[in-house]
This record gives structure tokens, C-alpha cells and sequence, in this order.
């Protein structure tokens, strides 16, 4: 008798070896995959690394349907499916038997959304792309997992805590050893796509040490240092927090008019001059590089994404937010569900703070005074460089500020990003 999952199994791989009998080459792509894969080229425009990735993978988050799967439901499987030694192999029907759970309870809430036997087949393509490039049909327990909770939905710092407790041994702590296997295995997301130059490379002992160094130096590290150092936003690691940053910009809009190509009302990303009076940019205009007369593209902006009402920092964004989670002190007009049905939080039109444009004009008023030389020589970092190995010892910077809602950017803000 052949069970559900071995039809799929049977299926996907049908789908994953269909060769070309003609020009003698296998295609290990299922074909709605390597259209999502055709698809990302649109986004190579986006200057900012960085944010190139992040979109990236956003597509590909919601073409698999793992914005919908929340982190406790994901770690409701690792515990059914007994998926506790993380150096263990996983086969292709055994992957198979945990994603079909993972969909099968999908399919019940969002039933317009998921269809299991594809979702199945496009997930299972991904990660064996992601971990298993020579295609030797296993891939690691620890692999599914960090997979998966990447791009799972949920509390941004929750789910770095959910993605230590992984590596994590029975004393709650981890060593260099077992936080290289957890950033080695996180890495291979962006390194897929082709983008992990940007992200320090493959290597991933500069940024073990790094977080370490941020921790004086410690044999072992707690989960809330470990938190810390992610807060500051590690190149190795940047485009995770950016990824909740792009979800949750996705159907924000802001009563303001783009500066370049004149759009009212902003949607999406919100760039705001630093250095010019009432000068603000959409995300297309500001990735792309566009600029207006007189404004460098060297000029500081902040950028919103999130609701500006105080109630977290966009490095912290609920991504996506579902209606229940928001403080009920914040639950205005504003949040509505989206039309996706997909539990994101939309926002109407709304504007900046009074204490926010305070802030902002005392910022232009002092740059105002300041040179081109100045903005050169004191470029906004919006991530913690790692540097490399050969680069010496001085791997950490002093964050800029306390966490705020908003994320400040430059003309140098992203250059190791770029």
C-alpha cells in the first residue's frame, strides 16, 4: 500500500529529476520553482544588499506559505515528529512526513491558501537546495529546523531565541561551537540566493567571534546575550531583521509625498531627509538610488516602516502582526486585516509624530551646518560589521542609540551592503 506521503514523495521527485532526454541535463527544480527563481531577478535593482535579500527571500517565504506558520507550531513538530538529535540525517520521505504535517495543519486555517501536495514539493525543493546542493537526498535535523524557523512568522526576538534554544545545550547555553553551527546553517539562506558576498562569505568564524568578543570573552553564552548581539544587527545577520522589516512595510502607508516621483501616499518603505526640510523618498525611488536636485545621495535619511505610535522599534517588528497581538493602547483606526487574509496588519494613512518631527528638524538643523566632508567621514552604520579574519581584532562597534521606531540610514550606511 502506498501512503499520502509516499504519493508526494513519488511526485516531487518525478518533478525534481525531470530531465531532458534531448540535451542529456537533469532540472532539480520543480517548474513553479524556477519560475519563483526567473521571478527574483526583477528585484536585482535594490542597491542595498541587504534589502535585495530580504525581499528575496520575502517572495519566497510566501510563495512556500511559511509566513503563515507561526514559531510554536514549528516547534509543535520538531517535538511530534522526535527531532531532537540535530546532527541526524534526514531522507527525503522523512522531510517529506514533517512538512505534510506542517501543511496538513495549514490547510485547515487557511484553506484558500495552502495547497499541501505543491506547498509540499515547493518547501522540500528549497531546502534541499538550501542544504543538500549535491543532492544526496539528506539533509541535517539542525538544517530543517533553521530552515524553517527563518522563515516562519513571529516575534522577531522571540524567534532569535527559539533559533538559539536549537543549538542550545541542557544548561540553556551555547559554545562558539554550537553558535558556528547555528549561523553556519543560516547563512546557507542568503549564500542560495547568491547573495552571501555581502554577508561576510560563508566563513563564519568572524562573526562566532564577534559575538563572543561582545560578551567579554565568555566560554558560553546565555540566551539573552546572544539576543543582545542580534539586536545590534550583525552583518552576518542582517538580513533576518530586515526581512521583518520589508513584512511589515508591505502594506504600511504614510501621508507623505514622494519627493522624486511625486507618489501620495507613500506605501511600503518611508525614507525622510535629514539633511532637507520636508524631503521624503519611497522605497522604489530610495533603492534604486534616485534622487532630486540638490539632495546627495551621501545625505542621511530614517526610515520608516512600521506604524509610528511607540509601541516597539522597527528593529523589533512583529512580522507579520497578527490583530491579537497589538497592545490594545495602540489599536486604532490605522490596523485593519489586509486583503490577503493573511493575518498581516495594514495601515491607512497615517503621519509622523509631533516628538518625531522635533526630532527630525533639530537632525536637519544640525546638518544644515554640517559639510559633504562630514557625511563622508561619519557614515551611519545600520548593522554591526564582522570583519574577516585577516582584518584584525577590533570586530565590534557602539550601537548609535537605543532602539527607536524608526531605522536610521546614510550614504554610507549599507556600503559593505552594497
Amino acid at each position: 500500500m502506498v501512503s499520502g506521503a509516499d504519493e508526494v514523495h513519488t511526485a516531487c521527485t518525478d518533478c525534481l529529476r525531470a530531465g531532458s532526454h534531448q540535451t542529456q541535463t537533469t532540472c532539480w527544480d520543480h517548474p513553479k520553482m524556477t519560475e519563483l527563481y526567473h521571478s527574483l531577478a526583477d528585484l536585482n535593482h535594490v542597491r542595498f544588499s541587504a534589502y535585495r535579500t530580504a525581499m528575496k527571500i520575502r517572495r519566497l517565504q510566501k510563495a512556500l506559505c511559511l509566513d503563515l506558520l507561526d514559531l510554536g507550531v514549528a516547534q509543535a513538530m520538531f517535538q511530534q515528529h522526535k527531532l531532537n538529535n540535530n546532527s541526524s540525517p534526514l531522507s527525503v520521505p522523512e522531510v517529506i512526513n514533517c512538512l505534510t504535517s506542517v501543511y496538513d495543519d495549514l490547510e485547515q486555517e487557511h484553506k484558500d491558501l495552502v495547497n499541501v501536495p505543491l506547498c509540499v514539493d515547493m518547501c522540500l525543493n528549497w531546502l534541499l537546495n538550501v542544504y543538500d546542493t549535491g543532492r544526496s537526498g539528506k539533509i541535517r535535523v539542525l538544517s530543517l529546523k533553521i530552515g524553517l524557523l527563518s522563515l516562519c512568522k513571529g516575534h522577531l526576538e522571540e524567534k532569535y531565541k527559539c533559533l538559539f534554544n536549537q543549538v542550545a545545550s541542557a544548561g540553556d547555553t551555547c559554545d562558539q561551537r554550537q553558535l558556528g553551527l547555528l549561523l553556519h546553517d543560516a547563512i546557507q539562506i542568503p549564500r542560495q540566493l547568491g547573495e552571501v558576498a555581502a554577508f561576510g562569505g560563508s566563513n563564519i568564524e568572524p562573526s562566532v567571534r564577534s559575538c563572543f568578543q561582545h560578551v567579554t570573552n565568555k566560554v558560553e553564552l546565555e540566551p539573552r546575550q546572544f539576543i543582545d548581539w542580534m539586536r545590534l544587527e550583525p552583518q552576518s545577520m542582517v538580513w533576518l531583521p530586515v526581512l521583518h522589516r520589508v513584512a511589515a512595510a508591505e502594506t504600511a502607508k504614510h501621508q507623505a509625498k514622494c519627493n522624486i516621483c511625486k507618489e501620495c501616499p507613500i506605501v511600503g518603505f518611508r525614507y525622510r531627509s535629514l539633511k532637507h526640510f520636508n524631503y521624503d523618498v519611497c522605497q522604489s525611488c530610495f533603492f534604486s538610488g534616485r534622487t532630486a536636485k540638490g539632495h546627495k545621495l551621501n545625505y542621511p535619511m530614517v526610515e520608516y516602516c512600521t506604524p509610528s505610535f511607540g509601541f516597539g522599534s522597527a528593529r523589533q517588528a512583529v512580522l507579520p502582526m497578527p490583530p491579537e497581538q497589538i497592545p490594545e493602547w495602540c489599536k486604532q483606526e490605522a490596523y485593519k486585516p489586509d486583503s490577503d487574509n493573511r493575518g498581516n496588519i495594514s495601515e491607512s494613512c497615517l503621519k509622523t509624530t509631533s516628538g518625531e518631527d522635533m526630532r527630525d528638524f533639530t537632525k536637519v538643523l544640525k546638518n544644515k551646518f554640517r559639510s559633504k566632508k562630514y557625511f563622508a567621514k561619519h557614515p551611519r552604520l545600520g548593522y554591526l560589521p564582522v570583519q574577516t579574519v585577516l582584518e584584525g581584532d577590533n570586530m565590534e562597534t557602539t550601537p548609535t542609540g537605543p532602539p527607536q521606531s524608526r531605522y536610521d540610514v546614510g550614504g554610507g550606511s549599507f556600503s559593505a551592503l552594497q
